[in-house]
């Protein structure tokens, strides 16, 4: 990994992204996106991290993050690796889900191809993460991450889609408890 990928300083906001493996569609189903959300709450309750914006796409999730506790790069490791077990262990269990066979066999093709997995691999290896060391550059990803839905062609407006922090900057109470970039 290069240099300019990595968390150098942790008293700065950093821009993440963490995507599923070959960008499979999993979020799908709210079932899933909540496991997502449930850990973001455990990690600014227990771990000391701060989340300034999010969103939850079909197949990968966009963070800017900060701490005041565990390094960033461990609790991102740490949320990946907790979520990756609970997605993998709710597909397997959810009798709805019509592709569940087919996903539980690509994330096992996936982990196998990996000698670093035990068994299955749910999200690509690394988190992209990129300093914000300017209020233009903050501008710029707060807007990239709010309009992700919009761009999509799921909602109108960013603050309509569930799964997003563009609620809490709208004036509006959003499903995670955030610190807004002010």
């Amino acid at each position: 990994m290069s240099r300019g990928y990595k968390f150098h300083d942790q008293e700065r906001p950093y821009f993440v992204t963490f995507s599923v493996v070959r960008w499979i569609d999993v979020f799908t189903r709210r079932v899933y996106k909540d496991i997502l959300v449930d850990s973001l709450k455990y990690c600014i309750q227990n771990k000391g991290l701060e989340l300034y914006a999010w969103v939850i796409m079909s197949n990968h999730v966009h963070l800017i993050i900060g701490t005041k506790g565990q390094p960033m790069q461990d609790i991102l490791r740490d949320i990946k690796r907790h979520t990756s077990k609970m997605l993998l262990k709710a597909i397997s269990e959810n009798v709805q889900e019509s592709r569940r066979d087919w996903l539980l066999w690509f994330f096992e093709r996936e982990g196998k191809q990996n000698s670093n997995n035990e068994t299955y691999q749910f999200w690509q290896q690394g988190n992209h993460p990129i300093e914000l060391w300017s209020n233009t550059v903050i501008d710029q990803k707060l807007d990239y991450i709010h309009n992700n839905p919009v761009t999509a062609g799921w909602v109108d407006e960013p603050e309509h889609y569930l799964y997003s922090s563009a609620r809490d900057y709208a004036d509006g109470k959003g499903m995670i408890e955030i610190l807004l970039m002010v």
